[in-house]
């Protein structure tokens, strides 16, 4: 959610910087991703009104105008524009010589074809008030030459980007957050925008709800004698700052109001409309054209808005393409209503169509904002595209009532930690909307799905008193219990990994899309539960690359789900790490898990489609290898073994084995194998038939040569140590395992010694 705050401030009064307002919020109330400085970046001096006295053709360019411009000063000036849509007479955006544009160029006096600029007359985009740049922005003819260009349109303004949470709806409103303001600085909360106007008429709308459920409220307004057109400069510039593209001015009035409000609304055709409109379920089979030109099959369980004939819009989601309003349209028949969270997010889900609206929607709007909305909505309509207000209509079911809770101011304090006075704790609801009665607090319609126990009331008692909450920890009454040997595992392949130079991280449990889909999704971000645990890295991994950082490695230890087809999906404990550098950053990695937890690790070739081909390998326990370049540019190298598995191969107990302080013999010995047989196996033949004399074996090479040792072959290297507790051994004494070992890898693997 991004808040400018000049849109901000005009909710809420509040002696505060925009780095206070911004640390309030953060504190109190919602995540602060950060604060952008928009529009001109250097001195508003240099911006002003002009009134254009004379414009006339270039003498040596047919496409340029040649002006004279008064902008206040004992003298015109002379400016060359590459704009037509204004002549003589017209007031307009200038910048004089030494302004710097929100681009960064920084104009001079300067000819241009022969004659002398000086500065430049604006179109929208030069001025970051919006994308247009077909044509210069002609202001209102009362405006005086000279008058700062700050005082006319929004030159520059400070935008909040907001993260809110799921369960704070209201926070996706910028009088959400003028709300929130106002109770946590203790400013002056503002009246709710918009006033009715003059209603031309009382024509019927002809609206109705067939499905209550799903559609509780209903608002339908008529407008006629509308005039489409582009939007005023400081309604784009809002929209622009908004992260919303303008489009039209009763388009954007819709938009303009769903971020001022928090109430999502769409404008139809009325001539393309056959008949009213309700809010029903779909037909089995019926298809809609939605906005962005896709034909979509419905399902009965999709809630519709339907004319007398068809489904003419997704309810809450996207409108129909079929009733749009274009350049053409002269009558207009606004929506303004409420709908149920759930099946709007089921709905969104089926469809793969995210919109701002179902975001909001999902996330569960105020049912009492629709009418503020409309209201809003009619005011602006009639004053932006001169049509007259001709008709309303309010359909509502049973809308819910605020819900009544109580308090024990005792209980706050002892949850709190601090002693909140009775009197302050109602003080601090009655800011943030509660109603203070005898038996209870009254629960505001903007915060009834988040605020329904007495500890939520003290939660939000204490987001007032966090400063004053001390540092201390609670007083150990009893000391019981310990960790279980799992956890105690656990931990280890922490400190292994972060001693390997790795980096914890914490990610979600619940993904967009997967095999274990939730009956109930939070959100489309957290609709399924995990089945692995290296996807989750993948992002954190990008996002730390893309910031500039070396040697990327990342962490994390926590469970994933498996369908066992039961009501409930098992759990299993996962580690998984990713990290720059490849198939040997993690081999490394895993072997120093595999030797903390004292377990011998064996390895196969193996191919996973989210592996570089021919860079993975499978453990008992899991994988690791070089990520598919598809997945994550670059070179990276991930893991993922199954924590519980290593567990129970862990030993309970680790056996002593007394050190030998005699001298080791040591031998290297290569074979010729298909290049089938894994290492791991003959690895494992080789530990076989040497018996106890072993003390160490490793692989440390590995060579190819069709020329020399055949096709479809390859030499494996492997280094071997002998030694014994009873004194040092010879080549002589070692000479019986050296054989035995050669004659076993002949007869299983038809191995042959090279050296």
């Amino acid at each position: 959610m991004k808040v400018p705050l000049s849109w901000l401030r005009e909710y809420v009064r509040v002696d505060a910087t925009t780095a206070e307002i911004a640390d309030a919020i953060s504190v109190g109330a919602a995540e602060v991703e950060g604060i952008d400085r928009v529009g001109v970046q250097g001195d508003l001096a240099d911006f002003r009104v002009g009134h254009v006295l004379e414009a006339e053709k270039h003498p040596d360019a047919d496409r340029l105008q040649l002006t004279s411009v008064d902008v206040g000063e004992d003298r015109p000036y002379s400016i060359v524009c590459g704009a037509w849509n204004f002549g003589a007479g017209a007031k307009v955006a200038v910048a004089l010589p030494g302004a710097t544009l929100p681009n960064g160029l920084t104009l001079e006096r300067r000819k241009l074809r022969g004659q002398v600029s000086e500065g430049m007359i604006l179109a929208e985009d030069e001025l970051d008030l919006g994308a247009d740049h077909s044509g210069i922005i002609v202001l209102d003819d009362a405006l005086e030459a000279g008058t700062p260009l700050a005082d006319v349109l929004p030159l520059v303004d400070e935008v909040i980007n907001l993260d809110p949470t799921g369960n704070r709806p209201d926070l996706f409103a910028v009088y959400g957050v003028a709300r929130e303001v106002a109770a946590l600085l203790g400013g002056q909360l503002l009246a709710m925008p918009g006033e009715e106007p003059q209603r031309a008429g009382d024509e019927p709308v002809g609206i109705g709800i067939e499905d209550p459920d799903g559609c509780p409220r209903f608002i339908g307004r008529v407008f006629r004698d509308v005039v489409i057109g582009d939007s005023p400069p400081w309604l784009k510039a809002r929209l622009r700052h908004a992260g919303v593209r303008a489009i039209s001015n009763v388009v954007d009035v819709t938009n303009y109001v769903m971020l001022a409000l928090g109430s999502p609304l769409h404008a139809y055709d009325l001539d393309l409309l056959h008949g009213g409109l309700v809010a029903r379920r779909a037909r089995k089979g019926e298809k809609v054209r939605t906005l962005d030109g896709v034909e979509r099959t419905l399902s009965a369980e999709d809630l519709v808005i339907a004319d007398g004939e068809r489904a003419v819009g997704f309810a809450g989601i996207m409108g129909g393409e079929d009733t749009e309003v274009s350049s053409s349209t002269t009558n207009v028949l606004l929506e303004a209503a409420n709908f149920e969270p759930v099946g709007i997010l089921r709905s969104s889900e089926r469809h793969s169509l995210r919109t701002e609206g179902s975001n909001r929607w999902e996330k569960g709007v105020d049912p009492y904002v629709a009418a503020p909305a409309a209201t809003y909505a009619t005011q602006l309509i009639v004053e932006l595209s001169g049509a007259r207000w001709t008709g309303a209509e309010d359909v509502q079911g049973e809308l819910p009532k605020p819900a009544l809770i109580r308090l024990r101011p005792a209980r706050a304090s002892e949850v709190i930690g601090l002693e909140v006075p009775a009197e302050e704790q109602g003080e601090i609801l009655g800011r943030l909307g509660f109603g203070q009665l005898k038996s209870g607090f009254r629960v505001p319609t903007w915060r009834a799905r988040d605020v329904t126990r007495e500890v939520d009331l003290i939660e939000e008692v204490a987001r007032f008193k966090l400063p004053e909450v001390p540092f201390t920890l609670p007083r150990r009454e009893a000391m019981f219990g310990r960790l279980t040997r799992e956890q105690r595992l656990r931990r280890r392949v922490e400190d292994v990994l972060v001693g390997a130079g790795y980096a914890e991280a914490y990610t979600p449990s619940f993904v967009t899309d997967g095999d274990l889909r939730l009956p109930e999704p939070l959100s489309a971000e957290a609709a399924a539960l995990r089945t692995v645990l290296y996807a989750s890295l993948l992002e954190p991994a990008r996002r730390n690359a893309d910031a500039g950082e070396d040697d990327v490695a990342l962490f994390e230890i926590a469970r994933v789900y498996r369908n066992v087809g039961e009501a409930l999906p098992e759990e299993h404990w996962h580690v998984a790490g990713i990290a720059d550098g490849g198939f040997a950053e993690a081999k490394w990695a895993v072997e120093q898990i595999y030797s903390a937890l004292g377990v011998e690790p064996s390895y196969e070739r193996t191919g996973e489609p989210f592996l570089h081909p021919g860079k993975a390998a499978r453990t008992t326990d899991g994988w690791l290898g070089e990520l598919h370049p598809a997945l994550l540019e670059g070179v990276w190298g991930a893991f993922e073994l199954d924590l519980d598995a290593l567990a129970q191969a862990a030993p309970q107990v680790v056996d002593f084995e007394e050190v030998s302080p005699y001298p080791e013999v040591r031998q290297d010995l290569a074979f010729v194998v298909d290049e089938e047989v894994p290492a791991a196996e003959i690895l494992a033949a080789i530990r076989e038939a040497a018996g106890e004399l072993l003390r160490e074996l490793e692989v440390f090479d590995e060579y190819r040569n069709p020329e020399t040792i055949g096709e479809g072959k390859r030499s494996l290297a492997f280094r071997l140590a002998f030694g014994s507790l009873e004194g040092t051994l010879t080549d002589e004494d070692v000479a019986p395992v050296r054989a035995s070992i050669v004659d076993a890898l002949a007869t299983r693997y038809g191995a042959v010694l090279r050296a």
